[in-house]
């Protein structure tokens, strides 16, 4: 799967196959009772989760994938084909699983193929994302958006380019998450009084380390890309991000500025990413968000996103519940901690406050290609990607930063890897 600038973008497309774009309406089966034909890009596991979702609560058919590395498509190949039996479709055609540096190109310019998640690592996401809507793809792309300030600017592009084309989706699913869109409303209803200020946190255990199958450099970033801040966009891109989308879309705003700091104590003995931020942001009406973000350690903490206003305190936890206490009290129903007793666990209590957000995530994505009501998350998950850079840059320049700043900087990491060598 090989990144690529703007200019190798052209180049590639060009000497594959010429890419068309099609109308949604042709790109989407051959009639109205079609099963939405999805090919997944990256097969590891949280790209299994998601499809695995799609395969099983849609109309959705796994049917094609795609990778760099060929013993991912075998470990892959039979949870999927299982996927989609459980779900009466057919398995997965061996002539559509393609391995190497070009892969998703061949599997983008297969014209049987109707929508694309695109669950590789980071620093592909611009360039995949960019090409399917080339391709007249509809694209579910994990989040980060990218890296980095200039792949950002290629998201919002791309988006611009799929309109009224294509659907978009980004990989924010938390904000399909039901307990969470109740406590949305209830803030934009005032049910809080005015915002103060806001405490968000993604306290988290140290993450492992991936063994390569063979000896090459490159597969070792790659296969350990979390630890490598130009490939993953580092921790604050991967954890505290999912909290400042939050903090984005219940507000309607992005940050203005930040100050930050953060360090790599406690991180193994190789890679670059921080292992631990502290950033305050200054939202507009001088509204001051703090965020807490480690991956250090042998135990997981809390993840919460804590809103106070003037008439209450809202607080959104991933398994301590979602609920409002003040003026105007409001409890979603999701367990504030422990184990459900029999009667709550008969009644449908639920000890995670996401145990429906990819669900209903992919329910939208794919409801949006089978209905034609296009959806385009492209600005909103490159803004809150943005965002999270705004604080990263910050921290490890040890310096404040404006919003303007940082697009004026037009970060780019430039990642210098040869994939080809694994191309069979």
């Amino acid at each position: 799967m090989k990144p690529f600038n703007r200019r190798e973008f052209l180049a590639t497309t060009g000497a594959v196959t010429a890419f068309t774009i099609v109308r949604p309406s042709v790109a989407f089966g051959t009639n109205a009772n079609s099963a939405v034909r999805v090919g997944i890009i990256g097969c590891g596991n949280r790209g299994t989760e998601v499809i695995t979702e799609m395969a099983k609560n849609t109309g959705a058919r796994i049917h094609a994938m795609a990778d760099l590395f060929d013993y991912q498509l075998e470990k892959a190949l039979p949870k999927f084909n299982k996927a989609n039996t459980e779900a009466g479709k057919a398995e997965i055609d061996r002539s559509k699983i393609y391995q190497g540096s070009e892969a998703y190109l061949k599997l983008l310019n297969d014209p049987t193929v109707d929508a694309v998640l695109v669950s590789s690592p980071a620093f592909t996401h611009p360039g995949f994302l960019e090409a399917a809507v080339l391709a007249g793809k509809h694209v579910y792309c994990e989040k980060p958006a990218a890296p980095d300030v200039a792949g950002c600017q290629r998201v919002i592009s791309a988006g611009e380019k799929a309109k009224g084309k294509v659907s978009i989706a980004i990989g924010f699913q938390i904000r399909h998450a039901t307990a969470y869109a109740g406590l949305a409303e209830k803030i934009r209803n005032g049910a809080i009084g005015e915002m103060v200020s806001v405490q968000l946190y993604y306290i988290s255990s140290r993450i492992g380390f991936n063994k390569p199958v063979g000896n090459s450099d490159e597969e070792y970033r790659i296969r350990n890309h979390f630890h490598y801040t130009d490939l993953s966009g580092g921790i604050f891109l991967d954890q505290a991000i999912h909290m400042i989308d939050v903090c984005n879309w219940m507000l309607n705003e992005k940050p203005e500025n930040a100050i930050g700091r953060g360090n790599l104590k406690g991180g193994p003995d190789f890679g670059d990413t921080f292992t631990n931020y502290q950033v305050i942001f200054g939202y507009p009406g001088d509204l001051g968000v703090s965020v807490h973000s480690t991956q250090v350690g042998p135990a997981f903490g809390d993840v919460c996103a804590r809103f106070t206003g003037t008439k209450g305190v809202a607080e959104a936890h991933y398994s301590q519940g979602v609920f409002i206490s003040g003026d105007h009290p409001w409890d979603s129903g999701i367990l504030r901690g422990g184990e459900p007793t029999p009667a709550q666990r008969a009644a449908g209590v639920f000890t995670s406050a996401l145990h429906d957000s990819t669900t209903n995530k992919v329910k939208n994505f794919i409801g949006s290609i089978e209905s034609g009501n296009l959806i385009n998350e492209a600005l909103s998950g490159a803004n809150s990607t943005l965002s999270a850079i705004l604080g990263r840059m910050s921290a490890e320049e040890k310096q404040g930063k404006n919003w303007n700043e940082m697009i004026a900087s037009n970060q780019q990491f430039n990642m210098k890897l040869n994939l080809k060598q694994f191309d069979k």
